[in-house]
């Protein structure tokens, strides 16, 4: 998983400009009034070849008794918690305040790494004076910034990637499969990895967003190695409304991003949501193998064609991901458990199947000969050949002669002809078009 850095302090310090500069975007909102930035705000980033998750928080005031500030209190805490390097922002030219040394405090009892960000030294050259005081905090050398110029945010981030943990060589995890079992709140992910483990290892309650983290447990099953990974429930940003469930989201996104494949689960009860779209969208857009695991089916009234019908409507809401197979189950009874095992390890073996170059073009030259590719003002799309660039998901390159002429629902054709005869069940399928005589990217 990325390591997470969190950036905190006191309102007004230039956390959010921080923030922006790092991340490249311009996505926190930067104003002069204290406290604009309330709810902590993440992006992905990148230093020195090291990727890790940003987090800007409301600022923290330790005294306050307002409610807001109160609440922006506990979001940062909890960035806190969960951060694995802390910078802990001043600024020069206020000096040291009350707050920041209430903050720091604070920093000192979480024993993670904190780097202290002294803001606002606008001229280089020699520190100003009033940036000594800061060494009264007990964090160490400061580090001189100007968030607003971006004046030494090369160093801050050439020490934020020492505390960094080394790759980790996985290669014992070879033979294990990572599952991360992803939905909505209360859809029964906790029972279901407590059926699974035949021991109630995660507290299961019928209030919606009891896990608030991500938790791995180590499981065998027919001889096969796995981690099963129970994410906090990713529920509507409109009402996300306490703080601990806006931090649960970038844990239950990590966990897809460090998965093998996902098992996203359904309220049979409730039926197909928009937020279901959203997250299968989002394990779609990652290259993951998945599995729909419809839970709660022994609580439905059934008909004859009742679980037809609701496959049709599977079919509707997620149209982009049809190669998905679903599994109707119970987590509470162990309905389909068994079931739900075979499709998460044909879908694993499929995200990293491997097609030869010869294959791959008897295929598509059958493809074309079957169906003309489009053609746009006389000129007619070519494809001269086609081979599989990597897996996880199978990713295919196709060399044309004009990339603009390859049209989506052409491409979308070979998918289709690709999957009746190699099956890709479970797996997205990527392709990079290239006109030939391009250098790869």
């Amino acid at each position: 998983m990325k390591p997470v850095v969190a950036i905190v302090g006191r309102p007004n310090v230039g956390k959010s400009t921080l923030f922006n500069k790092i991340s490249g975007k311009r996505i926190a909102i930067v104003e002069d009034t204290p406290g604009i930035t309330r709810d902590r705000i993440y992006a992905d980033a990148e230093w020195l070849g090291k990727q890790f998750t940003l987090i800007d928080t409301g600022g923290i005031e330790p005294a306050s008794k307002d409610i807001i500030l109160s609440q922006m209190r506990n979001q940062a805490n909890l960035a806190i918690e969960t951060a694995d390097v802390i910078l802990f922002m001043v600024n020069v030219r206020d000096g040291m305040t009350a707050a920041d040394k209430d903050i720091a405090a604070m920093l000192r009892k979480s024993k993670k790494p904190v780097i202290l960000v002294c803001n606002k030294v606008d001229n280089p050259g020699n520190p100003p004076m009033e940036a000594y005081e800061f060494y009264n905090l007990g964090l160490g050398d400061p580090v001189l910034v100007s968030s607003s110029h971006g004046m030494g945010v090369g160093d801050l981030l050439d020490m934020v990637a020492e505390h960094f943990p080394e790759d980790i060589d996985d290669t014992e995890d070879e033979d294990t499969t990572y599952v991360a079992i992803v939905g909505k709140p209360n859809a029964g992910k906790s029972s279901l990895v407590n059926r699974l483990l035949g021991e109630d290892r995660v507290i299961v309650s019928d209030i919606a967003g009891t896990t608030r983290d991500a938790i791995d447990t180590r499981l065998v099953k027919n001889g096969k190695n796995y981690v099963i990974i129970d994410t906090a429930g990713m529920r509507k940003r409109g009402k996300i409304d306490e703080d601990v469930e806006r931090y649960s989201v970038v844990r239950a996104l990590g966990s897809i991003d460090r998965a093998d494949v996902c098992v996203i689960m359904i309220d049979a009860n409730e039926g197909i949501t928009e937020q279901d779209t959203k997250i299968a969208g989002y394990v779609h857009e990652q290259g993951k193998a998945a599995v729909f695991a419809v839970n709660k089916w022994d609580l439905v009234e059934k008909e004859t064609n009742t679980m037809k019908n609701f496959k049709t409507r599977m079919l509707e809401g997620f149209n982009f991901m049809m190669y998905a197979e679903s599994v109707f189950i119970s987590a509470k009874t162990g309905q389909r458990i068994d079931g739900l095992f075979d499709m998460i390890d044909l879908a694993v073996s499929e995200n990293k199947k491997r097609i030869s170059t010869g294959l791959l073009n008897d295929v598509i030259n059958d493809a074309i000969a079957m169906v003309q590719p489009p053609s746009d003002k006389g000129k007619r799309l070519k494809i001269y050949y086609c081979t599989q660039a990597s897996v996880k998901p199978p990713t295919f390159v196709l060399f044309v002669n004009n990339a603009d002429l390859a049209h989506y629902s052409y491409v979308r054709y070979l998918e289709n002809k690709l999957r009746d005869a190699f099956g890709f069940k479970g797996t997205p399928i990527k392709f990079i078009i290239r006109e030939k005589g391009d250098k790869p990217q």
